[in-house]
């Protein structure tokens, strides 16, 4: 009998639930084709113009950001006000909330892998048009809502912004905990905005139950920093709805089924800036050469 969905961490012989391979069997959606997290191939992803830098708004107030333990997860519910407009998106999105999926200690834990490679951590943070009222009814259209994802990278240093994020889940380690953390912004946990221009995207879906295929998904480049031991800590920090050590929180990835994952110009541009002045130091050490024979 199963009781419910779950991550593979959950199952076990004495609780028996759909864990990710069968979430098909009672959220269909989940079995379609084009599905969320994915393998990011660097190498294949194609160039498009229309990627221009995402333009964030509000990432920098200051805030009160409410924060509860849904049971799988530890939601941090946004004020309408932070929004995000530009990189190709056809509106202006409004933010919902961000959440974090993780590993156990500082092992692999994110959901998108990028060249194969799984990060330790990776935060979603998750936006709607402007004019709809709910995610219930943004899902309703095919570019309703927008998620942005960042891949966190072990630093060798404490990543001291990331602090207030550890200190708050401690205070909601179980199911139906809301707490508060004062005086936040999502600029302390993301360094610069103005840095982050370089992005992969495409379409792709929710990536827990239902599964609902009509996210637009924008990957960041440029990793985020955070200590070993601040890792380790966070993600000792919480419990599942059913009292287990919430840990390995993320979906394996999933097919393309022959999806295009499309780049942003920035990290082209840096690429090519690169190229030519290495040609360029090459031709004029060359003409120096020449004049001195």
């Amino acid at each position: 009998m199963f009781s419910q969905w779950c991550y593979q961490s959950q199952y076990s012989c004495d609780y028996k639930c759909r864990e990710p391979s069968q979430w098909y069997r009672e959220f269909p959606v989940c079995g379609g084709q084009s599905q969320s997290p994915i393998n990011i191939v660097t190498r294949k992803a194609q160039l498009n113009l229309s990627l221009t830098p995402v333009i964030f708004e509000g990432y920098s107030d200051v805030l009160n950001v409410t924060v509860q333990n849904i049971g799988y997860a530890a939601v941090f519910t946004l004020p309408s006000s932070v929004r995000i407009r530009g990189g190709g998106l056809p509106d202006t999105y409004k933010a919902v909330q961000f959440h974090l999926h993780w590993g156990l200690d500082a092992k692999p834990g994110s959901e998108h892998t990028v060249d194969g490679e799984q990060y330790p951590m990776e935060l979603h943070i998750l936006h709607i048009k402007q004019n709809y009222n709910s995610l219930n009814e943004a899902m309703n259209d095919s570019t309703g809502v927008a998620v942005l994802a960042f891949l966190f990278e072990i630093s060798p240093e404490e990543n001291k912004q990331f602090t207030k994020v550890i200190k708050v889940l401690e205070k909601v380690q179980c199911f139906g905990n809301i707490s508060v953390i004062p005086e936040f912004r999502l600029t302390d946990i993301l360094t610069s905005v103005e840095k982050l221009s370089s992005y992969y995207r495409y379409l792709g879906s929710l990536t827990t139950p239902g599964c609902f295929e009509n996210i637009i998904w924008t990957i960041f480049h440029q990793s985020l920093p955070i200590g070993y031991q601040q890792m380790v800590q966070l993600t000792q920090q919480m419990l599942f709805s059913t009292g287990k050590p919430m840990t390995d929180t993320f979906r394996p990835v999933q097919n393309l089924n022959g999806r295009i994952v499309y780049k942003s110009m920035a990290g082209t541009y840096v690429f090519l800036s690169l190229v030519t002045l290495l040609l360029c130091l090459l031709f004029v050490f060359g003409l120096i050469k020449c004049t001195a024979t």
